[in-house]
């Protein structure tokens, strides 16, 4: 049962039981007990102390995996969380976001890519691969055994369980066409060169390794540093952007490139009929996956305008 769940999801649970658990040891209820008075007494504390619709949301998810299905379907708890939505709904994080082309036309400078050192070429690969709208928890999981470099293109399969992974859904597949007419911004020649540089280096078979010996496999924070780096090197305020507005800036960008939807949500990896986009991604831009590589022919060939 612990194994169907994600270790993220067992963290943002666990902090939610342990309110929960001190809740009902403090006004001596079982904690056993399935009582939708006391859920929405514990749930009206934690919005009086400042908790938003998605926290009371998240705590309704564990509590359910602990009472059971029922805590969740109960009609006043669903309008209880309806009314704290309406009160305090969740707000996108970004209501702008920046221009891709700002970047890749200062990553642009960082060429030849073999004169780069380790750390500069690690860097802007990662920001490549995070600009074709790929989650930063899939570029940590890329295998170099998963990779297929054809002529044209590079293939790279993802087989290990990420976010949006589910029963019936299909893993990832990432598609990098080469970029003829900038080689210095080209994802596939960015990667090829950073396999070569890494070939020595490596005893191990994920794609990113750290920056320092003895050159581990690097984790989904690590890459976000980088990136993080990298923007903020190039004028993105990092105070208000993190590594993953690299998604917002992305599909808005291709979005108004006129990029289709469809393609836009295959790509990022959401569903047919996810409306996550429109919600929260879609903003106005400042101007200061990817199945068939149009995504990023789009993203890359703005650059150069």
């Amino acid at each position: 049962m612990l194994a169907s769940l994600s270790d993220n999801s067992i963290k943002q649970y666990d902090t939610c039981l342990r309110k929960w658990f001190i809740f009902c040891k403090k006004n001596h209820i079982n904690l056993h007990l399935k009582s939708a008075s006391n859920v929405i007494t514990f749930l009206t504390q934690l919005y009086e102390a400042g908790a938003g619709y998605g926290t009371l949301n998240s705590c309704r998810s564990a509590l359910s995996l602990f009472l059971g299905q029922e805590i969740a379907d109960d009609d006043l708890i669903k309008r209880f969380l309806k009314g704290t939505f309406r009160l305090r709904p969740p707000l996108p994080k970004y209501n702008i976001t920046w221009d891709t082309s700002m970047v890749l036309n200062s990553l642009a400078d960082w060429y030849p890519n073999d004169a780069l050192s380790l750390e500069k070429l690690s860097k802007k690969l990662a920001t490549m691969l995070a600009l074709i709208a790929t989650l930063l928890q899939t570029i940590s999981k890329i295998k170099i055994k998963n990779i297929e470099i054809y002529s044209n293109e590079i293939h790279i399969k993802i087989p290990d369980l990420i976010k949006s992974s589910r029963p019936g859904s299909t893993q990832p597949l990432l598609i990098l066409p080469i970029f003829y007419e900038r080689p210095e911004i080209c994802p596939v020649v960015t990667l090829r060169c950073y396999l070569n540089k890494t070939q020595s280096l490596r005893n191990h078979d994920s794609l990113f390794l750290s920056i320092r010996k003895p050159h581990m496999p690097i984790t989904s924070q690590t890459l976000s540093r980088w990136i993080k780096l990298t923007l903020s090197d190039y004028g993105i305020d990092v105070s208000i952007f993190t590594a993953h507005s690299t998604r917002h800036a992305a599909t808005s960008k291709a979005h108004a490139l006129g990029v289709n939807m469809d393609l836009i949500r295959k790509t990022a990896g959401w569903s047919g009929n996810s409306q996550t986009f429109g919600k929260f991604y879609n903003r106005n831009i400042i101007v200061n996956l990817n199945q068939d590589g149009s995504f990023t022919r789009n993203i890359m060939s703005d650059s150069i305008l």
